[in-house]
């Protein structure tokens, strides 16, 4: 017969057995043992309903309470135990990234490694590297640069105008060249120089330029440029060749071929188109590619920069870094640069 002596000498085994545990598989044969679904507390539970009546509400709280008695030294001795399997060197730090097996290693853009390529060349020809607005005015863009209201290059049409022509005095546009930049530094020299060009400026603009043409497989509405001006006293169409010329052989091999060919630019004067000969399918023979413009500095851009054309003369350049990527590793369609499509991009 259930009784409170039989509850109590349950529970003393029941504890000094959990004394013994000193592991987790012991741990877990004591549940089963004592307080499992088929354990000794809930065998002699069975047997209240033998209890006479009277004395059932007293032997049913006695074994209640030995029972979680039981239980709460389980949970603590649980919780020893626990701490005790789980060393720090065990830990699982949760913040830590996670590590990713993979072969892809990713690289830059085959355009940002040849931006920085010429850079690096013309560095060592000593020309720095400057930058400047992508928003420009077409102060900057063209009426500093001698090109004239009426000349074509400034139709509406063929810029990206921010604000309408005629609605303010120096409507803002995406700059269409990066001459914009050779401008802004000589300004800035100037400047520097309390009104007056002082000493020689040698520097190279790389970045991006914009003009509403049709995509097609040599032309696209934004594509890159790196101009070049070199202003010093004595700077002749001979310096602009032998400069060219050294960068085409320390750019694409000691084998490049460039020629100049007359051309018109309002900002130069002589002026000139580069070209050089590129084979851009091994299946068929290298053809004169154009690069971009050059020549010498027009004195009318002198003036309006504030520079005196009778002390100091110079030559500009201007290259489309699309085009050079191209001759470089014989890209035959401008469009592949800016697809993102990897298996082109794996190969370059």
């Amino acid at each position: 017969m259930l009784t409170a002596d039989t509850i109590a000498q349950l529970q003393s085994r029941a504890l000094a057995s959990l004394a013994g545990v000193s592991d987790a598989a012991s741990l877990e044969a004591f549940r089963i043992e004592f307080i499992g679904a088929s354990g000794s507390f809930k065998t002699i539970m069975a047997n209240l309903k033998d209890v006479p009546k009277e004395h059932k509400p007293a032997i049913g709280a006695a074994l209640n309470q030995s029972k979680a008695a039981v239980e709460a030294a389980f949970e603590e001795k649980k919780q020893s135990l626990g701490a005790a399997a789980s060393p720090v060197k065990d830990l699982i730090d949760v913040t830590e990234p996670g590590r990713i097996e993979t072969q892809a290693v990713g690289r830059s853009h085959v355009l940002s490694r040849v931006r920085a390529d010429l850079c690096e060349v013309f560095a060592r020809m000593g020309f720095a590297v400057a930058e400047s607005h992508e928003l420009e005015d077409d102060d900057h863009n063209f009426v500093k640069l001698n090109i004239p209201p009426e000349h074509p290059a400034r139709d509406p049409q063929d810029n990206f105008y921010v604000d309408r022509p005629g609605d303010v005095s120096k409507p803002r546009m995406l700059r269409s060249q990066t001459s914009t930049v050779q401008v802004r530094v000589m300004e800035a020299a100037v400047a520097k120089g309390g009104g007056k060009l002082r000493e020689p400026i040698r520097v190279v603009a790389p970045g991006r330029v914009y003009r509403p043409d049709a995509v097609d497989a040599t032309h696209s509405f934004m594509f890159h440029q790196i101009e070049g001006l070199y202003v010093d006293r004595g700077v002749t169409l001979v310096d602009l060749k032998t400069t060219l010329l050294q960068f085409a052989k320390a750019y694409f091999g000691a084998d490049a071929e460039i020629r100049l060919r007359p051309s018109f630019f309002p900002f130069t004067e002589p002026s000139a188109e580069l070209d050089m000969l590129i084979q851009l399918r091994p299946d068929q023979p290298p053809r004169w590619i154009e690069l971009g413009g050059c020549g010498m500095v027009d004195p009318a851009v002198f003036a309006a920069c504030g520079i005196d054309s009778e002390e100091w003369t110079g030559f500009a350049f201007g290259f489309g870094i699309e085009r050079l990527a191209m001759g470089k590793y014989a890209i035959p369609d401008i469009r592949l640069l800016f697809e993102n499509d990897l298996r082109f991009l794996a190969k370059i």
